[in-house]
């Protein structure tokens, strides 16, 4: 009767039935695309909600500097001894906006990016990289960009999976590794690949071994049954990594493995796929150099080229059953302020002895963070992701749904067992409850320049601008160089540190009421825009900082949630609180470890991240 009558309401409201809940097995298309050398900092480190300059956790180093403030020497520069992250169009000119578009930061390799990592001190961006390499972007450099990770679900932790260039970070992306001593690949099997070594045989101290002889995610998911395909042109920048696995340099043309991994059916195959319903289960898309926004290509190339896929999965029929999954394979040179997070030293498949004789041991990845968004009916919502996650983990997402689909063996023996266990399937970005197949607004995107054929925006963009980089701001650095968009973004996933969070159940949040004689946490009611800085927290990793249970302080007036509701003043007086992610739209647990509420008998909150000055 309780249906009946549900039903009829809706017929009389003249309002659509709600969809019913959806599970992973109703995805039957994945795309897989990556784009090139971005770091998060430096285009979403402005973005308002997530995890950027306006964290609460920033690492502070023994020296009492927080990580902003980057290390620079006298002969950089005589009037700073740091740089804080900086506005690379801080000139504001329409020259300077155009010429930051095709400028370089610094190196990307393997040495550079550990120096500036610089033993976990994170530190040494400015001077063992490049001062550009601590300059960011803002939503009017890259609207589209901003457009489609806030559209739908932005991931701000989301890591590179190496710390070093682009082939280390693809071949993980198809496999789960670069042979570091101790990965379940043999010596003999090639690596450890940390460069972009394609030559083959190994450097003179047994590293970056080419070519690559493990079993990549594809070859599994072909004996399984799953069907995939590598949409490419020729113009690929070398940037289908399949193609360094001696498996696929030897398969005759007529293989599986080479019709589907090396074939250049072109981007305008794909978008054909897309358009009449007929994509793979997983595609794979590689775009051409000039558009895979690799310093000096253009952002605002490379993001004509995401609108261009987004369109094709949103407007195909197959959209209400299809993920997009859009990240970059490495920061580029670019810094990030977030120190990785990464295994304990000595991880079997992580660890090893630097082989140039720098850095002694170092773990090789996880890496810095960098842009990653997920595109579907069930991330739509400008919410934020907030698992620790790397190319892993686009891997783990898709043995999770193909299992889920009834596939099996379709698990990587390849992987280093680490990542298995510690990064994010990337599954709980998903809101399985309910399905919107609604878009957001994306602004038009200015095509690329081209010129016989050929993308000519970058070369134009060189020869009008002969000098790219700005200056760099040493002497005027304000306080606007932490700048900041203002907003919220709901919170989905396991919770990590480095934003400011609202907590709010049945239209009230948490709050700290504030002035004397306040001994004890509150409600009151929320705020539709979650403004309210009595009602704002931060949450501290405790121990285990992957155990979901934190410490929690207010933003007010630092004070911390101890027993039984009370505020007390030092951190060693604040009480365990575990917060766990339900699912599905359900929210987040947060209680006390012995169960109980803290506060009104409420258990059960969602979760706002928010940024307000």
């Amino acid at each position: 009767m309780r249906a009946l009558l549900g039903s009829a309401l809706v017929l009389l409201l003249g309002a659509s039935a709600p969809a019913t809940a959806a599970s992973l097995r109703d995805i039957q298309h994945v795309v897989i695309f990556m784009q090139e050398n971005r770091s998060w900092n430096h285009y979403f480190g402005t973005m308002a909600g997530v995890r950027g300059f306006n964290d609460p956790n920033v690492q502070v180093n023994a020296d009492g500097r927080p990580v902003w403030n980057q290390t620079v020497t006298p002969s950089m520069s005589s009037a700073t001894d740091t740089l804080l992250p900086w506005y690379l169009g801080y000139k504001d000119t329409s020259d300077a906006l155009a010429a930051i578009q095709c400028m370089n930061a610094g190196s990307n390799g393997y040495t550079a990016n550990q120096a500036a990592l610089n033993d976990g001190l994170n530190n040494m961006w400015a001077r063992n990289n490049t001062p550009w390499s601590w300059g960011y972007l803002k939503r009017s450099d890259i609207p589209i960009h901003f457009a489609i990770a806030e559209g739908w679900t932005a991931g701000d932790m989301y890591q590179e999976s190496q710390i070093t260039a682009t082939n280390p970070n693809r071949v993980t992306l198809v496999s789960g590794s670069i042979n570091v001593p101790g990965s379940p690949q043999t010596p003999d099997q090639g690596g450890p690949y940390i460069d972009n070594n394609e030559t083959p045989g190994c450097e003179n101290n047994n590293v970056n071994c080419y070519p690559l002889k493990w079993k990549t995610i594809y070859e599994i998911y072909q004996a399984a049954g799953v069907s995939w395909q590598v949409y490419q042109d020729t113009n690929n920048f070398d940037d289908n990594p399949l193609a360094w696995f001696e498996q696929y340099q030897n398969a005759s043309d007529d293989s599986p493995i080479a019709q589907r991994g090396l074939a250049y059916l072109g981007l305008d195959a794909f978008y054909a796929a897309a358009a009449n319903g007929s994509l793979p289960e997983i595609s794979f898309i590689v775009g051409p150099a000039e558009l895979s926004e690799h310093p000096p290509y253009m952002p605002k190339d490379g993001a004509w080229l995401q609108k261009k896929v987004v369109d094709a999965v949103t407007k195909s029929p197959k959209y209400d059953s299809t993920v997009l999954m859009m990240s970059y394979d490495e920061t580029g040179g670019w810094g990030d302020h977030v120190t990785p997070f990464h295994s304990p030293q000595g991880t079997p498949g992580e660890w090893m002895e630097d082989p140039y004789g720098y850095f002694g041991q170092i773990f090789t990845g996880p890496g810095f963070r960098v842009p990653f968004y997920i595109v579907s009916p069930w991330t739509r919502g400008g919410r934020v992701f907030t698992e620790r996650a790397d190319h892993n983990s686009q891997i783990l997402f898709l043995e999770e749904w193909l299992e889920a689909r009834g596939y099996e063996d379709v698990r990587t023996p390849e992987m280093v067992p680490w990542r298995r266990e510690h990064m994010s399937s990337l599954v709980n970005a998903l809101d399985f409850s309910r399905t919107d197949t609604s878009l957001p607004d994306i602004p038009d995107a200015e095509a690329p320049l081209m010129s016989g054929g050929k993308y000519i925006g970058t070369a134009t963009c060189e020869a009008t601008y002969p000098v790219q980089r700005p200056l760099v701001p040493y002497e005027e650095q304000q306080s606007e160089t932490l700048h900041v968009e203002q907003g919220f973004k709901e919170v989905i996933g396991d919770l990590t540190e480095g934003r400011f969070l609202v907590f709010e159940a049945d239209g009230h949040a948490l709050t700290n009421a504030g002035g004397r004689g306040t001994s004890k946490i509150t409600q009151s009611k929320a705020q539709a825009d979650h403004s309210d800085k009595h009602q704002r927290w931060v949450i501290h990793y405790t121990a285990d900082e992957e155990s979901g249970i934190f410490h929690v302080s207010s933003a007010l007036d630092g004070r911390w949630i101890g027993k039984k509701g009370a505020l007390v003043s030092q951190q060693a007086q604040a009480a365990n609180i575990k917060i766990t992610f339900l699912g599905n739209g359900k929210g987040y647990k947060v209680a006390y470890t012995d169960g109980f509420a803290l506060v009104g008998g409420k258990r059960e909150y969602r979760i706002w991240s928010v940024t307000y000055l």
